[in-house]
């Protein structure tokens, strides 16, 4: 999947972390739960801002850093 249409850093959103677009949800706020044995259903229950397309946008996006090389966040 393509995570970047998904995921941005904006400095004027949650000091730039790493959010998804349109929402002030940090994308380690859903990759914690995923860690944690939430389920996609409970996630997006407590984000309603997110949609399920999400979800897997996050797991690309962390594939992608433990490949160990510099990833290019879309502003």
């Amino acid at each position: 999947m393509d995570w970047k249409p998904y995921i941005t850093a904006d400095p004027k959103v949650m000091h730039g972390a790493v959010c998804f677009r349109g929402t002030r949800v940090p994308v380690s706020a859903v990759l914690d739960n995923l860690a944690a044995g939430e389920t996609a259903e409970r996630i997006l229950e407590q984000h309603p801002s997110l949609k399920l397309e999400h979800i897997p946008a996050a797991i690309a996006y962390a594939a992608d850093l433990a490949r160990e090389r510099v990833v290019p966040i879309p502003a």
